[in-house]
């Protein structure tokens, strides 16, 4: 291919960031031109969100600021809209509003997932997902601030609804949301004279019939009863019919009202990709062959959770890669070397790993782990998930921040303060700067005659 080639990056998640780091250091000075859009200028470790939750890690240091590492790239902060590949066209809108048309050569497709949600009432109004950083800080204000608002209610059921915590959703996500931020509020109970660890109520509830697939039925037996130990009710089996008003309404029958309500029921592929000429299967996942070619399409490429990729490790030809960080960090790694074979006319390589394992992490010193078959719990397990995820973490720079933190966690304790007014940060401004509110003026002669102030000259007593 002639020199100065238009690579387009969607996308500046696992697949995007990481394609794009590799690109610039393998390609060679005018070979090509690389440009990467998203709505962020970060990308998150998500695996990382649970801590940054519970206040064991600054939320900063799980993002990795995309203009910092590709210096060598072009970047867009925006959102692409739609992708016209008759055309070789990327239509996106950027942060400042106006929409403008990008040309490739070589395009890579890797918007990721968003959260997959049911038609269940009530549950756009009260659910809150837990895929970024900024969902992440807000849950965090949120539970602290709850247990700030139960320790001044003299109202039982208030109290009750306040100090009451549901998630939704046995996979990782969830099952690390509600370990960690059940340690971090059991924690904070310490410093609240009339709120006990026991008083506060926590619930998860999972569809299947178990929870954390990922590490096998035993540590997932394993993870429901340390859930239990900590006083956490398991409900497996069982869906969410109704969550109007945040009264829950489960299909067993139980009900309950909570004023927390965090929403990790699996994910779906961007719904971006409903606007575009690129094959897809039926759960409207780009179909890509295992080099991470779209089928029919050599110029484009896909890898992470929005790409249907062949899993070579099974004999199932129909079995394709699960949506994971495990697997798209290093699908990123061959597309990236796959990208450089297409321009150079060499070979492309097939992407094949067979999982490893998977860790999780269950609250403070406690976690699940299995490696190569061999199932390990507790501390061990734990420390495991700690070093696994911090060798991941892109960039010495954000390794470093994170080994910090934990180190700062560990000899002060956690922080365990709700900073929620950058959940409204205009709200104390607009308070003090707003129009005036009428002020009560007392009727002289009513003031002296019945000595009662008065407003709008009737008197009051």
């Amino acid at each position: 291919m002639a020199r100065n080639a238009r690579i387009v990056i969607v996308g500046g998640g696992y697949v995007g960031m990481y394609t794009a780091l590799r690109l610039q250091k393998k390609l060679r000075s005018g070979e090509a031109e690389i440009t990467v859009i998203d709505p962020q200028p970060h990308m998150t470790y998500q695996p990382f969100l649970p801590e940054a939750a519970a206040g064991s890690i600054e939320p900063r240091h799980v993002t990795v600021p995309l203009r910092k590492v590709l210096r060598k790239c072009h970047h867009l902060t925006g959102r692409v809209t739609r992708i016209n590949h008759a055309s070789r066209e990327v239509t996106a809108e950027l942060a400042a509003g106006n929409v403008v048309t990008v040309s490739y050569d070589v395009l890579v497709v890797a918007p990721g997932s968003v959260a997959r949600t049911l038609p269940i009432p009530g549950l756009a109004e009260q659910g809150i997902a837990f895929k970024t950083v900024g969902e992440a800080i807000y849950l965090r204000n949120h539970v602290l601030s709850r247990l700030d608002a139960a320790a001044t209610t003299l109202d039982p059921e208030l109290r009750s609804r306040l100090l009451t915590f549901l998630v939704v959703g046995g996979g990782y996500a969830g099952v690390e949301a509600l370990a960690e931020l059940q340690d971090m509020a059991t924690y904070a109970t310490r410093y609240y004279e009339n709120i006990a660890p026991e008083d506060m109520r926590w619930v998860l509830v999972e569809a299947a019939g178990r929870i954390m697939p990922e590490v096998g039925p035993t540590l997932g037996v394993y993870t429901v009863e340390r859930l239990l130990d900590v006083g956490i009710e398991v409900f497996l089996d069982t869906r969410v019919t109704s969550l109007v008003g945040g009264h829950v309404e489960l299909d067993d029958g139980t009900e309950f009202d909570a004023d927390t309500i965090v929403w990790t029921a699996g994910v779906k592929p961007n719904p971006m990709l409903d606007n575009t000429d690129l094959p897809r299967d039926s759960r409207g996942r780009i179909e890509c062959s295992a080099a991470l070619q779209v089928v029919g399409m050599p110029e484009v490429f896909s890898a992470g959770d929005c790409a249907s990729v062949p899993d070579l490790t099974k004999d199932d030809p129909e079995a394709r890669t699960s949506p994971s960080a495990q697997h798209a960090v290093r699908q990123a790694k061959t597309l990236s070397g796959n990208i450089v074979a297409y321009l150079r006319d060499r070979e492309l390589h097939d992407y094949k790993h067979g999982n490893a394992g998977s860790v999780a992490s269950l609250g403070l010193y406690r976690g699940v782990a299995e490696i190569y078959g061999i199932k390990m719990r507790g501390i061990i397990a734990w420390l495991l998930h700690r070093s696994y995820h911090l060798m991941q973490m892109p960039t010495w720079n954000r390794k470093i921040r994170v080994a910090f933190d934990w180190f700062g966690a560990f000899v002060l304790g956690r922080e365990v303060v709700s900073l929620g007014q950058i959940n409204e940060p205009r709200a104390e401004f607009h308070r003090v700067a707003g129009p005036p509110k009428p002020v009560a003026v007392a009727d002289p002669v009513s003031s002296i005659q019945a000595d009662t102030p008065v407003v709008t000259g009737r008197p009051q007593g």
